[in-house]
């Protein structure tokens, strides 16, 4: 239940409590419970979806609903992307990227990187039919931070220093953590036409091994940052795999 609370605590701001003991392998440990707590946000904004349309157009329920779930996160995974847009777009060099990426000021890249993903979010689920539209968010959520679990077990880890803005995060997990990951990634797939199930696998797998073959090649490894872009991509990439499935 500690690793638990403590993954719940660091990637949402839904209140634990304040006795909550912290050490290094309880943070490492919550990872395992990362996909967990996507499945905790996702089920809050499909809710959110649902209760706005009782009461509001599509469009307006789901851009609220997009709002909660960026609000239960804190931006937790937004401010990573646009992060990691800055640093990666503006620095050439490793040092130089981590030392964009520490600036707590967003730059060009940033914005324009967030602004494109927030809208590309909007314009994918738009496109979603009902009912299939709330089981794809909680799906994507889950599975979307269930990538990141494995590039932190497959990839090493760029330490940041004492400047660094960045939250603590689990940076070493075992084998155990991810087969209890993958087990909660896999609970929302088997709702999914196999289709569908298909799609999502080979689209999160191919985002994971470009983004990873290109993080080694920049800077050697991921800080945090760099996992909320990853969660990001995977998301917005999942939607789109819906779309085009459910319009081919």
């Amino acid at each position: 239940m500690h690793v638990f609370l403590t993954a719940l605590m660091f990637f949402t701001r839904i209140p634990v409590p304040a006795t909550l003991p912290y050490s290094k392998e309880l943070l490492n440990k919550a990872l395992r419970f990362f996909p967990l707590v996507g499945g905790i946000v996702g089920a809050i904004g499909a809710g959110s979806l649902w209760l706005g349309l009782l009461v509001l157009p599509f469009p307006l329920a789901l851009l609220i609903s997009m709002l909660v779930t960026i609000f239960v996160t804190g931006a937790f995974h937004e401010d990573g992307f646009a992060d990691f847009c800055d640093g990666y777009g503006g620095g050439l060099t490793k040092e130089k990227v981590l030392e964009i990426m520490k600036d707590s000021r967003l730059g060009t890249y940033g914005t324009i990187g967030l602004t494109a993903m927030l809208a590309t979010k909007f314009m994918a689920l738009s496109y979603l039919s009902m009912p299939h539209i709330f089981l794809v968010m909680v799906a994507a959520h889950i599975v979307s931070r269930f990538v990141p679990v494995l590039l932190v077990y497959t990839t090493p880890y760029i330490r940041e220093d004492a400047l660094s803005k960045a939250k603590p995060i689990g940076n070493q997990t075992t084998k155990k953590s991810v087969a209890i990951a993958l087990i909660t990634a896999l609970i929302p797939l088997l709702f999914l036409d196999w289709l569908i199930l298909i799609g999502v696998v080979v689209v999160s797998a191919v985002v994971l091994w470009l983004f990873r073959a290109y993080i080694l090649k920049r800077t050697g490894g991921y800080s945090g940052d760099v996992l909320g872009a990853l969660q990001q991509l995977v998301e917005v990439a999942i939607y789109l795999v819906m779309v085009a499935i459910q319009f081919s």
